[in-house]
Parts: C-alpha cells; structure tokens; sequence
C-alpha cells in the first residue's frame, strides 16, 4: 500500500534511512506526505470507542452513506480535530504513532539515563543524548562538518569530483518494497534480490540529486515557481550560515543545475514502471552510455569497484545527470555538494540550522506552522540509527503471543479467502490461474519482528558528538548492504522495524511483512468485534497479500522472478479492469482542476479493491457457525465497511495535499474509504440506490481479483 512514496500502507514514520534531517524537524525526502509519531500532549483528543471498537461518535449520520461514504463514517471527526501543529497530515495512523512513540521513548530515556548500561542499550542512550545535547551542539557550530567543506573546496578536477561523488552514495532509496525513491544525493542505491536470477544479489542505482521533492518543482508553473524561488532563497541562508561567501550567486546556479537534472529524471508513472526499470549495466556500459562522469572513480570511491552488474532504473536520468557532472562548472558543482552537505546534516548543526531547514521544508513545502520538540525528533533520530535494538526490547514489552496468534489466524483466512477468489474468477484461463495460485501457495509472512536481530557491534557511539554519530550509523549501514553483493540472497531480512506503524509486500521474494506497531487499535483491536478488525486489519493484510497480484506485482513469479507468468488474453482483461479503475479516481477532484492520479496510484488502488473484498470474504468465511448481531444499530456488514473507512480517516494541509497529488502512490484517504463503492455487499448493507453520487451499476463496479 505503500510516493508510491511507499509502497507500504502509507508514506509514513521511523525509516530505517538514517538521515539527521530527521532532527530538524520534517523528513524532506518525503515533505509531500510525511507524518512522524506525535507526543500525546500534541494530540486531538483520542475518540470515544464504540462496544464494537469503532468511533461511533465521530460519525456523521446526517450525510447519506452513498453519497459521500467518507463523511458518513468520519464527518464529525473531520469537523472537530484540528491537524497537530507540528504536522502537515493527520489520521489514523498518526494516533497509533503517537502511542508507539511513547513507548520508544520510554525505551531510549532509560537506556540514557543507565549510566552504566553497555552495549546497545549504552549505543541508544549515546545516541539520544548526544541529540539531547543542544548547548554542546550550538558551541561546536559547524566545526563537526568542516572537514568535510574543506575537503569539497578542495576538489581540483572532474575526476576529483567524481570520486567525491561517489563518497556521498548512499542505500537511501528502496524502488519496489516501499516505493520510496527520493534521495538528494545524485543517486541512491537498493541493495536486494536480482530481477532476474532469484539466488543472486543485485545494486539498483536510482536517479536523485534533488533537494525538491520531484522533478515537477522544478518544471511546473505557477506554484512552482513560487516555490523554486523560495527554495533558492533557502539554499542562500543555509550557505550564509556555514560563512560560505557568494551565497546568493550561489545559491542561482545551484537552483540551475538542479533544474538542469530534474529535465533528465524520469517521471512518477514512468519510475514505478518496473518493465522500464530492468536494464543491466555492466561498469563498461556505464562508460559508453554515461559518459561525464569518472565512474571508475565514483565506483571506487562507493565501494562498488569489484561490482560486474549494475541494475539501472532511469537509464535516461543516469546518462543525463553524467552528462551534466562534465558538462557544468566545477565550482557550481562543489558548491552543490557544500549545501547539501550542510542541508542534510542540519538536524546535528547549531539552532540556525535546525530551523531554516524546518522554515523551508515544513513550513513552506507543507504548511506544517509549528515544528515538532526536540525530544520527538531525537527519538526518531535514534530509533533510525539503532531501529532494530530498540526493536527488540519494543517487541519484549508490547507484542505478546496472544496478539500474533489472532493476527496469524487472520492471515490465513485472508489467504484461503484470496485462493477462493482466485478459483471464482471466471475471465481467467486454468493455465493463469494455476500460475496465480502457486504463487499464492509460496507465500511467506513474517509477523511482528524478525528472526534475526542487526548486530551494531561496529558501529561507534558517542555521547558528544551528534553529527559523527549520524555520519558513522549513515555508513555503517550502506557498508552492511553493499557487504551483501556476492552473497546468496537472504530471505529472512526485515525492511521495516518491529515498531513502524505500516505493513510492507516485497514482490522480489513473495514475502509480507506485518511490524509489531501496525497489530494495535484502531487496526487490529483485541477488544473488538471480528467485523470490525477485518474491516481495518483484514484489509490491510488482503491489501498487501494483492500486492503480489497488482499492476506491479503480478509482473513477478511465486519465485519474485521478473516474467510474465499470464495468458495474453488473461493480462489484457486484468489490464482493462486497472483502467477502469484508473479513470474511477481520476475523477476525483480535491482542489479545481487538481485531480487524483489514477494511473499513479493504480497499484495501492488495485490493492485496496482486492483486499477489501478478500477481507469481507474472510470475515464471513471465520463466522461460519456463529450467529450474526447486530450491535448499536449496526450489522455486521455495516460495522465492517465502517472499520474499514474509519482506519482510513485522515486531514491534511492544502499545501501537503497538493504535494500529495503530484508524487504520493496512494490516493487521499477521503478516496481510499470510497473503494467501498465497488464492493456490491456494501450497497446491501447502506441502502445505496441509483442517483446517489457513489452510486456504480454492477458493471461499472471493478474487481480485480
């Protein structure tokens, strides 16, 4: 579900990517979506819960169920809560995180405060504490970054600037599972399965370089426009703080050749393209289709000399940004890599810092008005560097086996469920089928947390020095990925923390994962009926079980081998029902003439469809036996449909939606609760007649799946 910024449920919270712009205060790789946990004292009030486990008060029964199913379910929630200050989005997901980040706070605050803790739990206190540490921050200034300046100004030629290049590349990006490929970096790296060969490991290098979200900054009008302006202004202020002479000078030609590589990237649709993806380069490739670029030198510099293979996903972004390093001035060139340097590290740098970069990226970029408290950005920041040993003692204190014993019985109605479906479709060919239905067969979950916990043993912690321990924790975890090359592929790795409230499909190994955090009201509620968990929980679980068979995911074998395992004549129809949907949420207009993308955000769509329908059959399918009641009023049918749309409530600011439109995967959530509307039991259980404005003949009503 997950810029298809993620392809998780959502573009949210605590990344494994350990960046200090965490401690500044907003996440500028995914500033169009992004929602960190909150503390509880920022909060909305928490909903009063229905017996059911529903918020039956934050309903608006006066709105007509097929008219507007979004504001039936959520109307007088949406009326009454107030997005948090220090954020630019906020819903369901940002009151779970808001619990699950207390809970991390405990766990760090008393590792900081064990003064004779050693291990990771004296990593973990060193880490926060180092953060916690603003006076001792503000009196280094910008001597912790220095050297690194120096060495930039010190850069004499191309080839100097390639391996310099090279130094800063990073495995920040991660195209299939989450989705996410922005870095500001002028590539990024993913390190995992070979599209092609399943045993083998593979580096996918990633167009980036931009310090905008998307290459639309910087090409569109209007908006835009005001926004390169007050980017420009941004870099100026952030050069005039590290004393860096002609920042305004600067600063335009830095804007310019910015610009310069976003007209090379490819675009949202095209990079979520995985047939567009798959083009391997060997290191002489490189050199003949990239010229401009030194790659010898950026390779050696990367660790990556020895590398026979490289997967490429925008080879047109690779060729042009290459042209471009030997094309454009060196000095606009090293001045480039002094502000991103300085941007990226700003959360470790004195206040000034710390606050142009939230002015700029939270304020101007989202709207965001208030940025978050330094304790809730330390935590994040640490819990990004030493995610998995927080992990551990997060899942010791609050994931008990009762939680994952319902949670794995729902995974395999959902299943059964889904093979049922599959078994009903009557379009399909055998052949297909069979194909589907071993992939299916073949796929693994991982509950709760991994098997197997990171070891941080190497990596260096110290209690005073904030910016060394991010730089060090940032290349401790690109050298454990790229240490994976050559080696057989290893299945049983976790992409996601035990504690990060979203879920994750990996197409590549035909794996889910389920973290800990997500297993908790309102997704999955231990005191709520079953209705209400399959209509939250359960379609979260069918959502990423149809990732494996979404316009995406159905490109990929039960091995997550990248072939086409479909019939013609069966992959036509699949398509035509994708385009169906597609124009379904075109039409969805949330600003005049700003529409929803549906081509975009086809997969997480296909995914909600699917898996909405795979959970109602799973509910029915686990109340064989049982008598159906009615509770409050409402059906079982009904309280499913509501848990459904109310997992689903969500606000934003008008600047993040817009943002939202352009480069996130997943639909506004006001739309993602109508998917509803192509479910034909939820006509039955709301009454739902011709005329009202939901209202789809069966025909118009998409399954997929």
């Amino acid at each position: 579900m997950s810029a298809r910024l993620r392809r998780g449920l959502t573009p949210l919270l605590l990344s494994l990517a350990v960046s200090a712009a965490l401690l500044s205060g907003c996440d500028r790789s995914q500033a169009p979506a992004a929602m960190a946990p909150v503390a509880e004292a920022d909060a909305p009030a928490k909903p009063v819960m229905g017996d059911f486990g529903f918020d039956a008060a934050g309903m608006d029964r006066t709105q007509v169920p097929g008219d507007d199913f979004f504001a039936y379910a959520n109307g007088t929630w949406a009326k009454n809560t107030e997005i948090p200050a220090d954020r630019s989005t906020w819903n369901s997901f940002g009151t779970l995180s808001d619990r699950t980040q207390a809970d991390i706070r405990a766990i760090i605050d008393e590792a900081a405060a064990n003064k004779s803790a050693s291990g990771d739990t004296r990593k973990i206190g060193d880490y926060y504490t180092a953060l916690m540490d603003e006076a001792g921050i503000e009196a280094k200034g910008i001597a912790p970054i220095q050297p690194e300046l120096d060495a930039i100004a010190a850069i004499k030629d191309k080839a100097e600037l390639s391996r310099a290049l090279g130094g800063t590349l990073r495995t920040d990006v991660d195209i299939l599972n989450t989705a996410d490929g922005y870095t500001d970096r002028l590539f990024g790296l993913w390190v995992t399965q070979h599209l092609d060969r399943p045993s083998e490991v593979a580096p996918y290098l990633i167009q980036g370089g931009l310090g905008l979200p998307d290459r639309d900054f910087y090409l569109g009008d209007g908006r835009m426009a005001e926004m390169r302006k007050a980017y420009q202004a941004h870099i100026a202020k952030v050069l005039t703080l590290a004393g860096i002479a002609d920042a305004d000078a600067k600063a335009s030609k830095i804007l310019a050749l910015e610009t310069a590589i976003a007209h090379t990237h490819a675009n949202a649709e095209d990079s979520n393209d995985v047939k567009k993806g798959a083009n391997y380069w060997s290191p002489e490739t490189f050199a003949s289709k990239a010229p401009g670029l030194d790659w010898a030198a950026y390779f050696d510099a990367a660790g990556l000399s020895t590398q026979k293979e490289f997967i490429v996903w925008q080879p047109g972004a690779v060729s042009g940004i290459a042209k471009l390093v030997g094309s454009q001035d060196l000095d606009t060139w090293k001045a480039y890599l002094a502000f991103h340097a300085l941007d990226r590290a700003s959360g470790t740098l004195p206040k000034a810092f710390v606050d142009e970069n939230f002015a700029f990226y939270g304020t101007t970029l989202t709207g965001t008005p208030k940025q978050r408290d330094r304790w809730k950005r330390s935590v994040d920041a640490t819990n990004g560097a030493l995610g998995e040993a927080i992990g551990k003692v997060y899942v010791e204190r609050h994931f008990t086996p009762a939680t994952k014993a319902r949670a794995d019985e729902m995974v395999r109605n959902l299943i059964t469920a889904f093979g049922r479906r599959i078994d009903a479709i009557e379009w399909m060919t055998p052949e297909t089928k069979a194909a589907a239905k071993a992939k299916l067969g073949t796929l693994q979950i991982g509950m709760g947390y991994p098997a197997h916990w990171r070891d941080y043993s190497g990596l260096e912690v110290r209690a005073n020095d904030a910016y060394g321990n991010a730089q060090r924790a940032g290349l401790a975890n690109y050298r454990e990925q790229i240490a994976k090359l050559g080696k057989p592929m290893d299945r049983s790795e976790w992409y996601m923390l035990p504690q990060t409230v979203n879920a994750l499909n990996i197409p590549l190994e035909n794996r889910l994962i389920f973290p800990a955090a997500i297993l908790q009201a309102p997704f999955f509620d231990g005191a709520a009926d079953d209705a209400v968990n399959y209509g939250a929980m359960g379609a979260v679980i069918g959502h990423e079980i149809t990732h494996s068979f979404d316009s995406s995911g159905a490109l990929f074998d039960a091995n997550g081998r990248f072939i086409n395992w479909w019939k013609p004549e069966d992959l036509k129809k699949f398509e035509a029902a994708g385009d169906a949907l597609a124009a379904q949420f075109d039409a969805y207009e949330p600003f005049p003439g700003a529409h929803v993308n549906g081509r975009l955000t086809l997969a997480e769509n296909i995914a909600d469809v699917a898996g909405l329908a795979t959970a109602y059959d799973a509910y029915r399918l686990s109340q064989e036996g049982k008598e159906a009641k009615t509770i409050d009023g409402f059906t079982p049918d009904q309280r499913f449909f509501l848990g459904w749309a109310q997992a689903w409530r969500g606000k934003q600011r008008e600047q993040a939606l817009r943002n939202s439109l352009l480069t996130n995967g997943h639909a506004p959530p006001q739309y993602r609760s109508e998917t509803v509307r192509n479910q034909d039991a939820w006509y039955g259980a709301f009454d739902v007649k011709p005329g009202q404005k939901r209202y789809l003949t069966p025909e118009q009503r998409v399954k997929v799946w």
